[in-house]
């Protein structure tokens, strides 16, 4: 990959900047307090982590979670988060609720070795998202090498993330950002022979317009695209298929007719749907073959289109998957998600290789207790989007090259 590595550093005695993405949903419990309810990117880091505590260095950590815009949010604080990783790890972990200034150049100064110190927000400080190069270069003195693990960031160039790269005096990856880059590699058009056929890509979700990117990149090496979700039904209208009160991003049906006439024989698109009146988790539902109603909803792809789409599945040699069929959060509109996950962990029984990614995806394939059944699970969305678009990530490549 090109670049210095965690696991090539002497960390013995040494402090360690780690950029992790701890950015996961908390849960305000009944007595007031935060509590971690996805904890797949904590669990991600760890491997990192207990590399440099292991091996006698001590971690000092930066991450960001949701978007105060530069302002102390009490909501969005890490302090529940240093709480639970001392659980996961069983090391001395602390948190100090700041991430600038003298008192935490003091608090980094007296860690033990072995130790973690969590620091507050990234994004309390209003120079993370514009990159200052100020805050970069405070951020970098902290320790003697710094480590991007938190591959989810890797395409903003923030502070933390680009900017303190190039202020360190070495900056290496992470084995999570190693491991991501690694699966995702294969994926690329100049994969060559690591590409296993046939390759298949499943695209969900709502909108053309967030995956046009990944659509124009992937059509180019897939041999078969599957298409899902409410995107879908900007297709079928770029087919004069009726398609009712569904979602219609009516500004990209010229786009999907012109993917359409580009690569006809790699776009398979859903032929039969369930619908409901209303999007609701008590709406009355049914399945409808090619046209939908005009008081109907399009909701999640039907049973003819779930065995057809399992069958290309199975029989793949790579799979990729990002984003759900319909509306999954709710359990009648969730059969179509469920269904391809559970192909995926299928097809990887049978030797394919299997990637997940995108928060919906990921969310999907984790309820089902199916994570463990694929070959690997992006922590990144947007991330892993810029990736297969061929995209450089700037966290990435502000890292420092291998000799």
């Amino acid at each position: 990959m090109g670049k210095v590595t965690a696991r090539s550093l002497d960390v013995s005695g040494k402090r360690v900047l780690v950029r992790v993405d701890f950015n996961v949903p908390l849960l305000t419990q009944d007595n007031g307090s935060r509590a971690v309810s996805d904890d797949t990117r904590i669990r991600a880091a760890l491997p990192t982590l207990r590399s440099i505590i292991d091996r006698g260095g001590s971690a000092v950590l930066l991450s960001h979670l949701g978007r105060p815009k530069g302002k102390m949010d009490p909501k969005l604080s890490l302090q529940p988060i240093a709480a639970y990783l001392g659980e996961l790890t069983e090391a001395d972990v602390s948190f100090y609720p700041d991430s600038v200034g003298q008192e935490v150049v003091d608090a980094v100064e007296g860690m033990a070795p072995r130790s973690i110190l969590l620091l507050e927000n990234t994004r309390f400080q209003p120079g993370e998202i514009t990159n200052d190069d100020k805050l970069a270069s405070f951020w970098a003195s902290l320790c003697d090498y710094y480590v991007n693990d938190a591959f989810g960031s890797a395409h903003r160039a923030h502070a933390s993330t680009e900017g303190v790269a190039r202020a360190s005096s070495v900056a290496a990856m992470g084995l999570l950002m190693q491991q991501e880059v690694r699966y995702l590699s294969r994926l690329l058009p100049d994969a060559g022979a690591d590409l296993k056929k046939p390759f298949v890509a499943i695209i969900g979700g709502a909108k053309v317009s967030d995956k046009i990117g990944i659509i124009e990149s992937l059509l180019s090496s897939v041999d078969l695209l599957l298409v899902g979700g409410a995107m879908a039904y900007t297709f079928l209208r770029a087919q004069s298929v009726e398609t009712g009160n569904s979602l219609v991003e009516e500004d990209c049906v010229d786009l999907a007719a012109d993917l359409l006439r580009r690569a006809p024989e790699k776009i398979a698109l859903p032929s039969d749907h369930v619908v409901a009146p209303e999007l609701s988790a008590n709406a009355p539902s049914q399945v409808v073959v090619g046209n939908i109603p005009k008081e109907f909803i399009g909701l999640d792809i039907g049973p003819d289109t779930i065995e057809s789409y399992r069958n290309t599945i199975c029989s793949a040699g790579t799979v990729v998957w990002n984003g759900p069929m319909g509306v999954f959060e709710m359990p009648n509109f969730a059969r179509g998600t469920v269904a391809i996950a559970r192909a995926l962990a299928d097809a990887t029984e049978s030797g394919a290789l299997t990637i997940v990614g995108g928060g919906d995806s990921v969310a999907a394939i984790t309820e089902a207790g199916l994570e463990d059944r694929v070959s690997h699970v992006s922590t990144g969305g947007g991330a892993m989007l810029e990736f297969l678009e061929g995209k450089t990530l700037p966290g990435i490549a502000a890292l420092t090259d291998a000799e």
